[in-house]
């Protein structure tokens, strides 16, 4: 399966293509912000308990992230091709399997290992849309700039759900409460989510008719995405680009988690003035939106690996400019806040920078292995979210944190601690993200159009 040559990016990929992920990351959000909080206040089951429950589906979740890829690689084509089937396949179980990941059936451990299963089983089943979605900007986009184009489009709807969530969760919750009941409210909002997720994840389906080519699994051409066990090795370790890549991409989810887990720390005990953080959530937001949609603006004229490269050192000075300025909330807000527009940016470059290495790799090995290398961009994701807790605790613990500590014995050491975590660690990752864009991650614009040529070329 290749790309159909000569067909444009449509004007409803421009514009819609990301529908799909802001509905994908509105479902998220949920287990994101109201996870934990469903498990010891809803469904009120002890610390140790909850603990286990988390640790398990996240760490299940983290170990299976690299299979999506490869399975789609290497399994017969579907109906619709090798990826855009995916789409639809499975995506109608999701609101079904992730509504009991926040439903409590009786008590004790038999009701956690249900929670538990639906954790892992949701997780299982939307992994394979999301990495085929993915794959489909390798697969659509021809050219650096049509990669860009699908990539920013994404990124900023992807973004727009954090803000949309804010103002819909809890009134759906709500309202789903009323009706199954206040403990399982979440799993409503949840099935809602999901709902909303499988339908715009069609609209993407429809989308990328015609651009994804299903003749080789009729067996009238060779089938050069079909990959073994030992291809998808070689796509891996003969491309040092996506080895550094896949470090970069890790620093950037480490910056977006564990700030978004300290924040609520910061604007409470160091800031003092807790109601600061929603007003940060939204204005940090909104700007990532702004930085992931101007993002196509910006690789079009500098290349993406340039731009990627800049904003990682842009993000890291405004982190050092907030870190010498923590006394002061407003500034943090501020810098804090330009370091998230680097974010959108950088969101939007990732997928783009991906899909050239797809296209270095199937240069490499004579093997396109779109879904494969896709598959990989869960691991760093993955990795992210375990690093949150480590780095966020560690930092707590570092700095004498007790729960339900009092404003006045909040002590220096501990507020310098709390924005290591917001701000000092996360700064850290940027800049050797930054680094190794410059010395691990060499794919310029020109070398990828001259791989694709030859690509093309061979398979004339």
């Amino acid at each position: 399966m290749s790309e159909k040559k000569g067909k444009p990016l449509s004007s409803q990929l421009k514009i819609f293509y990301g529908v799909g992920d802001c509905a994908f990351n509105l479902m998220t959000a949920v287990e994101s912000y109201y996870f934990n909080f469903f498990l010891t206040d809803l469904a009120k089951f002890d610390l140790g308990l909850v603990t286990t429950i988390t640790t398990v589906a996240s760490m299940v979740d983290a170990f299976l992230s690299w299979v999506y890829g490869a399975i789609l690689n290497s399994i017969k084509p579907k109906k619709w091709g090798r990826y855009r089937s995916w789409l639809i396949l499975t995506t109608w179980l999701v609101p079904f399997l992730y509504a009991f990941q926040f439903i409590k059936i009786g008590d004790g451990v038999p009701a956690a290992i249900l929670i538990i299963l639906a954790a892992i089983l949701s997780h299982f089943v939307w992994n394979f849309a999301y990495v085929a979605n993915v794959s489909m900007i390798a697969v659509a986009g021809r050219t650096p700039e049509d990669r860009s184009q699908l990539a920013a489009t994404r990124a900023a709807w992807n973004n727009l759900a954090n803000v949309l969530f804010s103002y819909v969760c809890l009134p759906v919750a709500a309202f789903c409460g009323g009706i199954i009941g206040e403990t399982n409210k979440f799993g409503g909002a949840a099935f809602v989510f999901g709902v909303i997720m499988f339908v715009m994840y069609f609209a993407h389906f429809k989308m990328f008719e015609g651009y994804e080519d299903v003749s080789a699994e009729t067996g009238n051409k060779k089938d050069v995405t079909r990959t073994s066990v030992s291809d998808m090795l070689r796509a891996l370790g003969q491309n040092p680009h996506l080895i550094s890549l896949i470090i970069i991409d890790l620093a950037k989810w480490m910056f977006n988690f564990v700030c978004m887990g300290s924040a609520v720390y910061y604007f409470t005990y160091v800031a003092g003035n807790a109601g600061m953080l929603p007003r940060y959530i939204l204005i940090s937001n909104i700007v990532c939106i702004i930085g992931a949609y101007g993002s196509k603006y910006i690789c079009n004229a500098i290349s993406t690996r340039t731009t990627a490269t800049i904003t990682f050192f842009a993000m890291a000075i405004f982190c050092a400019l907030a870190f010498m300025n923590y006394t002061n909330p407003t500034l943090v807000l501020i810098f804090m806040s330009l370091g998230r527009l680097g974010y959108g940016i950088c969101y939007a470059c990732t997928p783009a920078l991906y899909a050239d290495t797809i296209i270095y790799s199937e240069w490499k090995t004579g093997k396109n292995a779109s879904g494969w290398i896709s598959g990989l961009q869960n691991v760093p994701l993955k990795v992210g979210v375990l690093t949150r807790g480590i780095i966020i605790n560690a930092c707590l613990a570092a700095g004498g944190f007790v729960a339900g500590i009092a404003a006045e014995e909040v002590t220096d050491g501990l507020k310098k601690a709390i924005c290591m975590a917001f701000i000092g660690v996360p700064a850290i990752a940027l800049v050797i993200a930054g680094v190794l864009m410059i010395v691990g991650y060499r794919l310029s614009k020109d070398k990828v159009l001259k791989y694709q040529s030859e690509i093309a070329a061979r398979r004339a």
